[in-house]
């Protein structure tokens, strides 16, 4: 520890970590949020649908409001604090024989996922991403999928391409 502070989350110029992974792009936070914004939203309509309803029902405790209510709090809460955490933990790191993901907000997942058991690379950019230049990779193998998320559009093509490339280059070489 540095100045009371881990090095777990240092970032250098060329935006890697101190053990070789790299961090996603701030961009992708303005992703996030909107997404959860637009979350809230949906969230909110079904409440007051559900509400609205039991209202209509003559069947609305005061209860049932109050419980509803902190629900929604908590969500909002939750929604607004887990981009963050979710982009401070973040990492992802490719080696020759390996994709290696580190993520979470509550729990943390660390996925291996070996560069001969891959058979398919696709780069996915929904339309919130698209507005900030963001893409995911996904990266199938016959135990499922993987993805690499809010990467810049170029990030996610080069590795998409250094994969590919890396699976023919094996395939080639097992001929």
């Amino acid at each position: 520890m540095k100045d009371g502070k881990s090095s777990l989350f240092k970032v250098d110029e060329n935006g890697l970590t101190s053990d070789g992974y790299s961090v996603l792009d701030r961009d992708c936070l303005k992703s996030m949020y909107i997404s959860r914004v637009i979350g809230i939203l949906i969230t909110a309509v079904i409440v007051y649908l559900i509400c609205d309803s039991a209202e209509s029902q003559g069947w609305y405790p005061e209860e049932v409001r109050f419980w509803l209510g902190v629900l929604f709090i908590v969500l909002i809460a939750y929604w607004a604090v887990s981009p963050i955490v979710f982009y401070k933990r973040y990492r992802y790191r490719m080696d020759e024989d390996k994709i290696d993901i580190r993520r979470g907000i509550v729990y943390i997942t660390h996925e291996m996922v070996p560069i001969e058991r891959v058979h398919q690379v696709d780069v996915n950019v929904g339309p919130i991403n698209r507005a900030f230049g963001l893409a995911d990779v996904g990266i199938t193998t016959a135990g499922g999928e993987v993805k690499i998320q809010f990467l810049k559009e170029d990030v996610a093509e080069s590795i998409a391409s250094k994969l590919n490339d890396k699976i023919v280059r094996m395939l080639k070489e097992r001929v």
